[in-house]
């Protein structure tokens, strides 16, 4: 489903609205919610949005909990770590628990790191099956979402849940979900805003199948929905808006 909003302070409210009622929704059903975040700069005033009083006392966060859908393999304490940046703007502000957050341990190599997170998510969900409540992701203006880059070997890859991956125009390490685990979800939400990504966004939802060129292309859940929440200008080149 595609919600475009008139700018990104709209989009991102509505993202906030639609966060709150499936959080909600989750611990109805089931007691808990497990949830996982997307890092980078897009979705910093979400976060900010949803521990403001306004939006912080619609949930109650001690049944929630926060995995991450990808990491840059720096110190936590770099401010380009996913992680850390989430806790200093989503967690201490609302003070979730330290044993409700699974953040991705970027202190052994990156092959362990992605092992040690495949087997934090197995055994957070147990003899239950492993299906995320809700899943937020970005768009990189070349259409990566989280960190399946294009042209990177992990967009194949159909077994392992996380895997760490060398960008080399970057010259980096990334730690990432891989779509398979990505699409084991109930929902999942792109925000995505700016001039900037519109091409990526018609690319994706509009261009041909091209998996290694548009990898947010593989985000298909089996079972569940898909929404994104554009402003006026990310949607800019859609020919369909529905």
């Amino acid at each position: 489903m595609i919600n475009i909003y008139k700018d990104a302070e709209q989009a991102i409210k509505g993202l906030a609205d639609y966060f709150v009622q499936t959080v909600n929704a989750a611990i109805k059903e089931k007691g808990r919610c497990t949830i996982v975040l997307s890092g980078g700069n897009s979705p910093k005033k979400l976060y900010k949005l949803l521990a403001s009083w306004e939006y912080g006392r619609q949930i109650d966060w001690d049944k929630t909990y926060f995995f991450f859908g990808d990491e840059r393999y720096v110190p936590f304490t770099d401010p380009d770590n996913n992680g850390s940046m989430v806790k200093k703007i989503l967690f201490d502000p609302l003070r979730i628990a330290d044993g409700n957050i699974f953040y991705i341990n970027t202190s052994v190599p990156p092959d362990d790191a992605a092992k040690k997170y495949a087997q934090r998510v197995l055994s957070h969900f147990k003899n239950r099956p492993v299906q995320f409540d809700l899943v937020l992701l970005g768009l990189g203006d070349n259409a990566h979402t989280a960190s399946l880059f294009p042209h990177t070997p992990v967009l194949k890859e159909q077994k392992a849940l996380v895997k760490a991956v060398y960008l080399e125009d970057h010259q980096s390490h990334r730690i990432t979900m891989t779509a398979a685990l990505i699409n084991e979800s109930h929902a999942i939400a792109f925000l995505v805003y700016g001039e900037t990504k519109a091409k990526a966004v018609q690319n994706v939802l509009e261009g041909e199948k091209d998996f290694d060129s548009y990898p947010a292309q593989l985000i298909i859940p089996e079972e569940g929905v898909v929404h994104w929440f554009l402003d006026e200008a990310a949607a800019g080149s859609l020919r369909n808006r529905e």
